[in-house]
């Protein structure tokens, strides 16, 4: 019902407000080109849309200012790094506080033990270890699960993301495993080691565990990076059977799905994996990232190490668990992500939803919203997907192009990505209100 030639001109349009609008971040733009590669420090930082790239100036709670002194509504919260606001009171003055005791030591602190308690009473897991980014840790638990097991297979989901793990980096098209094609200078087949199924699908799951060779299933419990794919009633149940039954670990990734609710979407809804992982959210931002494992998965580790030499095993670098990020995630834990914080952001992401839905359907569009706990999508499509190819299916590239830049044109941030939101604890009522009116004039002017 939205015709290309209406995408074209919001497209045409909305550059030309943007150029208009910003003029220091086009300064800084030009500046920054002359020595970092394509112009920014990294390059997701040109995943926006933008004609170049929005420099930010600075941000608190669910809003963020820009070099141009425009404010932003903030849904996207550094892809779920802020998702309990950005500097959030407790986790700033920790910050402060080690600063000027010391940022790294290579030696535990008082706030281990505390950090560590909270952990296992929150998630239901009795050790956990620290790394300094997700990525790291999902690497670490590949490692441990390869090397308690004796297998060297993995599984994952096609869409899966799991950071920047080699082993993770395999789609499905048309149902036949391959590698994915943004994986930059890969030279070995990973398909060698990893096998890959759809979501949801239940029967491939079980014939892929079957030959008793995987060592782990590393999953979300709902899938966030290909859009938002949940799991069918029962389906993490029957994959939780499986894995015990053919002696596989299983592995929840919660970077994103923290935000199912308190403890995350272990927690909230079940049922309890070998391991867990956890990033950027724990420390309010702060670089670092933990694993957690049950006593069995524990003394099966040290087994293996007491096989083994002593020395370096590849796991973890020489920042892991440094003081700061120890002291951000002791005050992100007991003062941030706390119970009172979920009773704000999970039904204000329900109001959110369903006034998008209202939105949606006064346009006459048959789109889809779905959301689970603090973390919603619009879907562009009328089937809300059941799997990576599905999902990948449903994204309209130059239409979410045109609706995301509208709304960084008038004060909006969502997910770059796709078109995925996130309430924080900070987050209005009056904030959810502006996305659903800025949504509701995007679709005015895209079915005129």
């Amino acid at each position: 019902m939205i015709s290309p030639d209406a995408i074209s001109r919001m497209l045409a349009a909305e550059q030309e407000r943007f150029i208009a609008a910003n003029p220091r971040s086009a300064s800084l733009g030009k500046q920054a080109a002359r020595h970092w590669h394509r112009g920014v420090p990294f390059h997701w930082m040109l995943d926006w849309g933008t004609p170049f790239p929005l420099f930010a100036e600075r941000a608190q709670g669910a809003e963020l200012w820009d070099v141009d002194e425009h404010r932003y509504d903030d849904f996207c919260l550094g892809d779920t790094g802020s998702m309990f606001g950005h500097s959030p009171a407790p986790v700033a003055k920790a910050l402060r506080e080690q600063a000027t005791r010391g940022l790294t030591y290579m030696l535990s602190t008082a706030d281990a033990p505390v950090v560590a308690d909270e952990m296992a009473k929150r998630f239901g897991l009795p050790f956990w270890q620290v790394t300094s980014t997700a990525s790291e840790a999902n690497r670490a638990v590949i490692r441990w699960c390869r090397g308690i097991t004796g297998r060297d297979k993995i599984l994952v989901f096609n869409g899966c993301y799991h950071g920047a793990v080699d082993d993770v980096f395999v789609d499905l098209r048309n149902g036949v495993p391959e590698l994915r094609k943004s994986l930059v200078g890969q030279v070995y087949d990973v398909r060698e080691h990893t096998r890959v199924v759809e979501f949801n699908d239940l029967e491939a799951l079980e014939a892929a565990l079957a030959t008793g060779d995987v060592a782990a299933v590393l999953t979300e419990p709902a899938l966030t990076n290909v859009g938002m794919v949940l799991p069918d009633p029962g389906y993490l149940e029957a994959m939780r059977d499986l894995c015990t039954r053919h002696g596989t670990l299983l592995v929840f990734d919660e970077t994103h799905t923290i935000s199912s609710g308190y403890g995350g979407h272990t927690a909230t809804y079940g049922p309890m994996p070998d391991m867990f992982v956890l990033g950027k959210p724990v420390g309010g931002g702060v670089p670092c990232a933990v694993y957690g494992f049950s006593a069995e998965v524990a003394e099966r580790m040290e087994r293996v190490r007491a096989e083994g030499e002593s020395g370096h095993s590849g796991i973890g670098t020489t920042l892991s668990a440094n003081a700061l990020a120890l002291a951000a995630m002791r005050a992100c834990l007991t003062k941030v992500m706390t119970p009172e914080a979920y009773d704000h952001m999970l039904p204000l992401a329900g109001r959110l939803a369903e006034e998008l839905r209202a939105v949606i359907g006064a346009h006459g569009l048959d789109w889809q919203v779905v959301h689970v706990g603090a973390r919603g999508e619009f879907i562009c499509a009328p089937q809300a997907p059941r799997n990576g190819s599905e999902a990948r299916a449903a994204m309209q590239g130059p239409l979410e192009h045109a609706i995301h830049l509208f709304f960084i044109n008038r004060g909006v941030l969502i997910a770059p990505f796709h078109n995925m939101t996130l309430v924080s604890p900070a987050t209005t009522d009056a904030q959810v209100g502006r996305l659903a009116a800025t949504l509701d004039d995007c679709l005015g002017v895209l079915t005129a």
